[in-house]
């Protein structure tokens, strides 16, 4: 086992490549390498902005007397009253990779622990997705608007509950983060300076990773403001990794893969698009009497429900939300479920191979090694420097997209969220729910843990932690999403049936030593293999021929 306790906390092998590359928080000062430069920014992609939030002005929710209790937005307006929605209901945590972050509420199937007395983290890997932003260009919710403008234009009334359309439309900006979204980084960081603050060496400096797109790079920022403070660049460099067809980038692993992008990888939209048709089948119904000429489909509806939390996000309120029931919220997250499963995860042929090259990166530097080889879609030229790949610091922080972390944890082989999924409704004990995975600034910490001894896999609190005092000391791997453990046990069993889900150090590394056989990169990624219907592939990867 190779992996190394750092004791330096945050030490950079060589501070003089970074002299000469130092780069603010605002503002570059002098010529440096591309991978450095933040302002102004390379490959940023769309950056459109929307129409400023005007919620004091445009909220119409009642705010108290005899009919309501008051409650404030924060900043968010998420107190509508929901038909079908209980007390302790929300369904802005029924939203997929578009709700608001929230911690997972109800775990992975074990309970927390704190470090037994004695132990240390001595390591961590965070991996985020950026901040709630706006849709992305040419989506399904911006055609909407488009359509809702000419039919109106044309003169079509809209009747009942969706007279509000006569008179609206749509003026929400494209792939930028909101205002919601820059704080929800702001936050992680604050977070995680409670977490891990005393990690970092104040005598040294980080390197940060980031992808160039502006919502991953503006969500980095936000991220390091919140742990160090808005001079931040004098704690850290941020390395802005080119996002772009055919660019080595595993912040952006699919962007590399071309079957990713393909039809191969359909099966995700496919499933979707099936199950949008069976549970909007009634609201698609009720709303037709209301549209007056215009052609309302499933998919209208569906734009429409998507809208809710756009809306909600980039303006803080949405007449949209309170359209549609409880349980078609509920059905919602499991469309969104589904698109997951078969685009991003174990049932497409892709799903492994899009995050192989981040998981590389993790075990290199677990094993004190630089990436040389081209192997998977790592940048070896970054990978292979001290000044853009350390391998000592204590504190690593990388910033990503939703489908790039899904596609992480599926190539790290967490098969506890391999369950398949029917397109007709969702299974018992579903493991795989998007909502408590990947919504906006989600987060993946990895802790690597010195214990003095070997930490008992059935403790149940800080007193029976350990059982054999006269044991070495163990390192031990703990997987963290959304401030919840994920059992690594449950999908590895050489790490054991543990009940705090952590591994020990030795097992995991050797677990993972098969992850790029298994994922069939090169095939997986280039090779030339026909589409298979949804719920046909089971392993992330190709179907075997």
């Amino acid at each position: 086992m190779a992996i190394a306790v750092v004791t330096n906390a945050a030490y950079l092998p060589d501070k003089r490549a970074l002299t000469t590359v130092t780069v603010t928080a605002s503002s570059s000062e002098s010529p440096v390498p591309d991978y450095f430069q933040t302002s102004t920014e390379l490959f940023p992609g769309p950056t459109q902005t929307g129409l400023p939030p005007f919620l004091a002005q445009s909220n119409p929710v009642i705010f108290g007397g005899p009919q309501a209790t008051f409650v404030p937005n924060t900043p968010l307006q998420v107190a509508e009253t929901i038909s079908g929605e209980g007390s302790q209901q929300n369904i802005f945590r029924l939203m997929g990779n578009l709700s608001p972050y929230f911690p997972n509420p109800t775990g992975f199937g074990v309970d927390e622990f704190p470090l037994p007395a004695g132990a240390n983290i001595s390591q961590v890997h965070m991996v985020s997705r950026h901040g709630s932003r706006y849709p992305t260009s040419n989506s399904s919710v911006e055609k909407f608007g488009v359509a809702i403008k000419n039919s109106t234009a044309m003169g079509n009334k809209f009747t009942g509950a969706l007279s509000f359309l006569n008179n609206w439309s749509y003026i929400l900006g494209a792939e930028i983060l909101t205002p919601v979204g820059r704080n929800e980084l702001y936050s992680s960081g604050v977070l995680h300076q409670y977490q891990y603050g005393g990690l970092y060496n104040p005598e040294t400096k980080i390197v940060v990773r980031t992808t160039s797109q502006d919502r991953i790079t503006k969500s980095a920022e936000n991220f390091l403001a919140g742990f160090f403070g808005l001079g931040w660049g004098a704690n850290a460099t941020l390395v802005t990794i080119i996002e772009g067809n055919y660019f080595n980038d595993t912040l952006a692993g699919y962007d590399n893969c071309n079957n990713s992008n393909t039809y191969v990888s359909a099966g995700g939209t496919n499933a979707t698009n099936a199950w949008v048709n069976i549970y909007l089948a009634n609201a698609t119904e009720r709303f037709k009497p209301l549209v007056g000429n215009f052609n309302l489909t499933a998919s209208e509806v569906y734009a429409m429900q998507t809208l809710c939390p756009y809306e909600t996000n980039g303006l803080g309120y949405s007449e949209f939300c309170n359209l549609f029931t409880y349980d078609e919220w509920k059905d919602f997250e499991y469309s969104i479920d589904l698109g997951f499963a078969g685009g991003s995860m174990f049932q497409n042929p892709t799903g492994r191979a899009v995050g192989i090259g981040f998981v590389q990166e993790k075990l290199a530097i677990l094993n004190q090694h630089y990436l040389t080889s081209a192997d998977t879609q790592a940048n070896v030229t970054l990978d292979s420097m001290p000044s853009t790949f350390p391998l000592n610091q204590t504190l690593y922080f990388d910033f990503s997209h939703d489908t790039n972390i899904a596609s992480i944890l599926t190539a790290f082989g967490l098969v506890q969220f391999a369950q398949f999924l029917p397109t007709t409704g969702a299974p018992a004990n579903q493991q795989m729910i998007v909502s408590h995975m990947e919504p906006f600034g989600a987060r993946l910490d990895i802790e690597i843990i010195k214990a003095p001894h070997p930490v008992s896999a059935n403790r149940t609190s800080n007193t029976d932690a350990y059982t054999d005092t006269e044991g070495p000391a163990t390192m031990y791997v703990h997987f963290i999403l959304n401030q919840r453990t994920i059992p690594l046990g449950a999908s590895f069993p050489a790490c054991g049936n543990r009940t705090d889900g952590w591994c020990e150090a030795g097992a995991f590394l050797q677990v993972q030593a098969g992850g790029l056989a298994a994922s069939q990169y090169e095939y997986a990624c280039f090779g030339n293999y026909p589409a298979v219907p949804y719920g046909l592939l089971s392993d992330g990867a190709p179907q075997a021929s």
